[in-house]
C-alpha cells in the first residue's frame, strides 16, 4: 500500500510539472528540506540549498516568463520536452527503494506520459487563446495554471490518494484540450484548402 501512495504522489506530482516545469520541484526541495517529504535513495541532492536555490530562480524566470503574451507560446515549445523530463525525475525520486527497473519505467510512462499530456493541454489551450484573443487572455490562463501547479504539488505531497484521482481528472481534460486544439487546426487547414487559389 505503502508504494501505491508513493506512485500517486509520483503521478500526481508529474502531473503538476505540466503545468509549470520548476514549481514541483522546488516544493518538493522544500518539503525534503522540512522532512516532510521522503525522496527515493539517490535523491538527497534535491534537498540540498544549492538546489532549492537553482528550482527558486529558475521557478521566478519561467512564471514570469508565461505572464508575457506571445512569449509564453515560444515557451511551451521549449517547455514540452523540459516538462517530460521534470515529471519523470518527480515520479522517480518518491518511488521508494524498490526495483530501479520497474521504477524507472513507472516514471518514464506514468510520470513523463503524465506530464507531457498535461503540458499538451495546456500549449493547446493557449493556442486557442492566442487566437481567439490575441493574447490578452493569456495572463489570465497563466496564473491559472500556477495555481493549480502549487495545488497540485502541495495536494500530491500531503494528500497522495486524491492526487491520483486529480490525475484522472486532469488526464481526460487534457485529453479533451487536445482534441479540440486539433479539430480546430483541422477545420483552418480545411477552409483554407477550400478557398479559390489555395
Amino acid at each position: 500500500m505503502e508504494w501505491v501512495v508513493s506512485l500517486f504522489a509520483g503521478v500526481g506530482l508529474a502531473a503538476a510539472t505540466g503545468f509549470r516545469v520548476f514549481v514541483p520541484l522546488l516544493g518538493m526541495s522544500v518539503a525534503a528540506k522540512m522532512g516532510i517529504l521522503t525522496l527515493s535513495p539517490g535523491f538527497d541532492w534535491l534537498s540540498s540549498p544549492v538546489a532549492m536555490g537553482a528550482l527558486a530562480i529558475a521557478t521566478v524566470l519561467e512564471v514570469g516568463t508565461y505572464f508575457v503574451p506571445w512569449l509564453d507560446n515560444a515557451m511551451d515549445t521549449i517547455a514540452t520536452p523540459a516538462a517530460v523530463g521534470a515529471g519523470t525525475v518527480a515520479a522517480l525520486s518518491v518511488l521508494g527503494d524498490g526495483s530501479p527497473f520497474l521504477a524507472w519505467v513507472l516514471a518514464i510512462i506514468a510520470g513523463g506520459g503524465t506530464a507531457g499530456v498535461v503540458h499538451a493541454g495546456t500549449a493547446g489551450a493557449r493556442a486557442v487563446s492566442t487566437a481567439s484573443t490575441g493574447g490578452v487572455a493569456n495572463p489570465a490562463l497563466a496564473l491559472g495554471e500556477l495555481v493549480a501547479s502549487v495545488s497540485m504539488t502541495v495536494i500530491s505531497i500531503l494528500v497522495p490518494i486524491v492526487a491520483g484521482v486529480l490525475v484522472i481528472v486532469l488526464l481526460g481534460w487534457a485529453a479533451r484540450r487536445i482534441r479540440a486544439w486539433r479539430a480546430r487546426g483541422a477545420s483552418g487547414s480545411g477552409a483554407a484548402a477550400s478557398r479559390p487559389g489555395t
